[in-house]
């Protein structure tokens, strides 16, 4: 019915009549919350980079988790920065890593957290690549079994889930079946499954100390043009037994987000980058917008998109919005 008798604005004249009709819901159960942990003790040092993040060492971890517990945040999502690095990343999986620590405690002092670790080499391998090299060559398959130790490595300290995000050709498979053969067949892989190889990581990069030390990732990492290999690559890993699928980054692939979610019915994770974070910051610092806002509106997006799960360092800020709200 048209005009004059169809009148949209109708549902829009109040705040009560817009939330009755909202079609779309962000709620404090779908953030994850990323940590950098770093050897050490006493650590508490902000991200220039990211303003309001910090690099914590794992003794200074309880308080943090008071905080997001009492947020409402229901998870976090573990990155370690090791003192050694090596071509063979190999204090990735340490009994005594700063990531294994943290897991440990947190799983002593807050048990109801669920603790996620990021699987990947960059932050502990002394190129910062995310994989085994050979000259310039990323390699594949021996990397796998890398992956795969710090994998079980993650899985013996009390890990609730793990996270690769390598985007090496079969590592979900390989890590599902060594998980499986060590008894821990009840561990969820949650995959970046499409993780783009995207200028908005720059932030992240410092956070963590993984810039690569020649080249790029755009050997390993997908090209951002490309829509249906997306959806390739999130089906496969869903083949290989992954539990939960990512694309990353969110904002600037929401078109994936929406391509993956008619795809599968797979729970679907999107990870709201550093980059994304830090214009909003710097933005907002310079009063050219309202920060809040732009982050609500940010999350909603994602989330109407098709995302299930957010992984955003909003994710403090956006928890205190809602329970305000």
């Amino acid at each position: 019915m048209p005009y004059p008798e169809e009148r949209l604005r109708r549902l829009r004249r109040t705040e009560s009549l817009r939330r009755l009709v909202q079609e779309t819901t962000l709620t404090r159960d779908d953030l994850v919350y990323p940590l950098f942990v770093v050897e050490g003790r006493a650590i508490r040092e902000e991200i220039s980079s990211l303003p309001g993040l910090y690099r914590f060492s794992a003794d200074r971890l309880a308080s943090e988790a008071d905080e997001i517990q009492e947020l409402g945040i229901p998870a976090v999502l573990l990155f370690g920065i090791p003192k050694r690095k090596d071509p063979q990343g190999s204090t990735a999986w340490k009994k005594n890593g700063p990531v294994q620590q943290a897991i440990r405690l947190l799983k002593r002092h807050a048990p109801g957290l669920i603790v996620m670790t990021d699987v990947c080499l960059c932050e502990y391998t002394s190129h910062g690549h995310c994989g085994l090299v050979q000259g310039a060559e990323v390699l594949n398959d021996p990397t796998l079994e890398a992956l795969c130790r710090m994998a079980l490595s993650h899985a013996e300290a009390g890990a609730d889930l793990v996270a690769p995000s390598d985007m090496m050709d079969g590592r979900i498979r390989a890590i599902r079946r060594a998980l499986d053969q060590a008894g821990f067949s009840h561990l969820p892989i949650m995959s970046y499954a499409a993780k783009f190889a995207s200028a908005f990581y720059g932030p992240f990069r410092e956070a963590a100390e993984s810039a690569p030390a020649f080249g790029d990732r755009r050997s390993y990492q997908m090209d951002p043009p490309n829509r249906r290999e997306a959806v390739r690559e999130v089906l496969l890993d869903i083949e290989e037994g992954a539990d939960i699928v990512m694309v990353k980054p969110a904002l600037a692939y929401l078109d994936i987000l929406r391509e993956v979610r008619n795809a599968c019915r797979h729970p679907l994770a999107a990870y709201n980058v550093s980059g994304e974070y830090a214009m909003v910051k710097a933005a907002a610092a310079r009063g050219w917008i309202d920060g809040g806002r732009v982050m609500m509106e940010i999350l909603l997006a994602i989330k109407r998109a098709g995302a299930d799960l957010l992984i955003t360092y909003f994710a403090k800020e956006a928890a205190r919005a809602l329970r305000a709200d």
